[in-house]
């Protein structure tokens, strides 16, 4: 008669049975390849149609006037770059306009005035530096007559400056940090509840097909449990860092990423969240499964679950734009909503050291006392086929 397997070998034996079952499923293969490719064309296509230089206002300059050099310079030093080609005459100008390649022409006249010719009407921006050019114009050509060198007073105008210090300066990177704060919570939305129902379909499968009794002939009901728990819980890990490896290194690859720190620092967190919210409601999926005998009856038993988990989609959503909400900052103490709001406050920058580990400790400790009445659970539900076993059955002494 052989000896007992060891609790660690028969746990690995399990995890690696579920682990090698999922993975090698023509539709696991087939859907995840597919979903890599569409990640890839996706952040390609952005990079391509959302990534060009905005369009700059086109602008032609009758003749050879100082003007044009004016007015490049103020839409330089305001943020509204031109840009200026020099015209003939004035009829060059209606041609261009009339054929759509010129915005506005400019005819300077002896007088230091400004003809400004125009399909329709000039834009407000191009028409208040265009203002602001040729008054700038006149201005220089007042103080030359008054004998007094422009090129000497602008020098003395641009020491005068203002420096701005910032009590609190704007984050730079907090357009990407946001985007990168979305994808994770949308990422471990969907993965926590995939991999969370597939704990407890396949519970129930083994139960309906009464594989389990033969299971259970050489293993505890434990092993069971959390060998089919960490081998899904595996394949969900690799799904979820292989999204993440492509996303990130496409869109470091097309320019469209630029925070590479933050961005592996966020995978990772993200990975690191995955685990301990899978934890969190594998073991109860798994409980759940083990009350029922039939595929079409996990829903009375994990409906709570879905709805905690959807509560934590909608909550995390919520705090996007403002993360650093009282309400969103208790919350993210509280397991589980803890794994999908953490991950949005790392990515925004918010998160404090002892925040993280805090909320890792709780979500570790609530975890382990969940997997203790989950598997007392499992352990008086697992063998009993027929209706569904009540939550008073399940708890009871």
């Amino acid at each position: 008669m052989s000896a007992p397997l060891s609790t660690t070998r028969a746990i690995g034996l399990v995890a690696g049975r579920e682990f090698q079952t999922q993975v090698q499923k023509k539709s696991f293969l087939i859907s995840n390849a597919i979903i890599l490719v569409a990640i890839v064309a996706g952040i390609v296509a952005m990079s391509v149609f959302g990534g060009g230089d905005e369009e700059r206002p086109t602008v032609g300059i009758v003749g050879t006037s100082s003007l044009s050099t004016t007015l490049g310079a103020l839409g330089d030093a305001t943020g509204s770059p031109l840009e200026i080609s020099e015209l003939p005459d004035a009829d060059a100008g209606r041609t261009e306009i009339a054929a759509g390649e010129l915005e506005v022409a400019l005819i300077p006249g002896d007088d230091g005035s400004v003809v400004a010719l125009t399909e329709s009407d000039i834009d407000s921006t191009l028409k208040t530096l265009i203002d602001a050019a040729v008054a700038q114009e006149a201005q220089s050509a007042a103080l030359t007559g008054q004998g007094v060198d422009p090129a000497e007073i602008a020098a003395a105008a641009a020491q005068a400056t203002v420096t701005v210090e910032a009590i609190d300066p704007p984050d730079p990177e907090q357009g990407e940090r946001m985007i990168l704060a979305i994808v994770a919570v949308i990422l471990l939305y969907m993965q926590i509840l995939m991999f969370g129902m597939y704990v407890a379909m396949g519970v129930v499968e083994e139960k309906s097909s009464r594989v389990v009794e033969l299971l259970l002939s050489t293993l505890r009901p434990l092993q069971l449990l959390w060998g089919k728990i960490l081998g899904i819980g595996a394949v969900g890990l690799l799904q979820l860092a292989a999204y993440g490896v492509v996303g990130v290194g496409a869109a470091l690859a097309t320019d469209t990423l630029t925070i590479t720190g933050t961005a592996i620092s966020v995978f990772a967190g993200t990975l690191g969240w995955f685990v301990l919210g899978f934890a969190f409601f594998a073991v109860l999926y798994a409980a759940a499964g083990s009350m029922v005998s039939r595929q079409e009856d996990v829903n009375s038993t994990s409906g709570p679950l879905m709805f905690i988990i959807l509560a934590m989609f909608f909550a995390a959503f919520s705090s996007i734009d403002d993360p650093e909400a009282t309400w969103s900052t208790v919350l993210s103490w509280i397991p589980p909503f803890s794994a999908i709001l953490m991950p949005l406050r790392i990515a925004a920058g918010v998160a404090s050291p002892f925040q993280i580990v805090g909320t890792i400790v709780l979500m570790v400790a609530v975890t382990a006392l969940l997997g203790l009445v989950a598997a007392k659970i499992y352990q008086r539900s697992i063998l009993r086929i027929g209706r569904t076993v009540t939550w008073k059955e399940a708890l009871g002494r």
